[in-house]
């Protein structure tokens, strides 16, 4: 096993230590949340859990825990999900497992949300490419607009919207976030703000380091 397939399971192990019995669990999607499912079941709680896209609720299943449909009407206890790039300001990019869209309604819902990361995630700055889900309707339209974006190409999002990726600056996070989440076309970006994060935990160097919302130092 590689480091960095270590630090992920460390990080993961770490998280499921955090979700109670009887707690609603919202799961992410990619390769970092693929050791959570695991290490979720062998804790043994009774859990009502809630995935962000049909791959992990598929891996969720197989691994034992009890999978339900997310319908929103409750807020979830926690929700725990990975992170493509993760800036000392606490600002993330998420989107490589096309389910971004997903994953940030998931986020949104949970009273806590917690994102684990290998080392590796850390960064000194956010770099493109920002994931975007776009509607298929006038796609072309919604290019041109955004004149810095590619189509990806390969599966649609879990719900049939058409990935592409930003690939202009991300010198000012913020001011992108507010300029995609209000340009027509574009149903979700890959931009996730700190202010939704309660919890970052890492994994690096064979050392899990938890941080809390609360705690106001850098992340690296």
């Amino acid at each position: 096993m590689s480091p960095i397939e270590r630090d992920k399971r460390a990080a993961a192990a770490a998280a499921a230590n955090l979700v109670e019995a009887g707690m609603r669990v919202g799961l992410g999607t990619g390769t970092t949340i693929a050791p959570l499912m695991p290490a979720l079941a062998a804790r043994g709680l009774k859990l009502r859990c809630f995935a962000s896209s049909p791959a992990t609720e598929q891996a969720a299943r197989a691994a034992g825990l009890a999978v339900e449909p997310f319908e929103g009407r409750e807020p979830l206890d926690i929700a725990i999900d990975g992170a493509d790039q993760i800036a000392p300001d606490g600002w993330l990019i998420k989107g490589g497992g096309r389910a971004h869209t997903r994953e940030k309604i998931v986020a949104a819902a949970a009273e806590r949300f917690v994102v684990i990361a290998s080392g590796d995630k850390l960064v000194e700055r956010l770099q493109p490419p920002v994931p975007l889900e776009l509607t298929a309707f006038g796609v072309q339209a919604t290019l041109r607009r955004l004149a810095t974006a590619r189509l990806r190409g390969g599966p649609v999002s879990p719900d049939g919207g058409v990935i592409a990726d930003w690939v202009g600056p991300v010198d000012d996070p913020s001011t992108l976030d507010t300029w995609l989440s209000t340009t027509p076309g574009v149903v979700e970006h890959g931009l996730f703000p700190r202010a939704l994060v309660s919890d970052l935990v890492v994994a690096r160097n064979d050392a899990v380091e938890h941080y809390s919302l609360s705690d106001r130092r850098r992340w690296i």
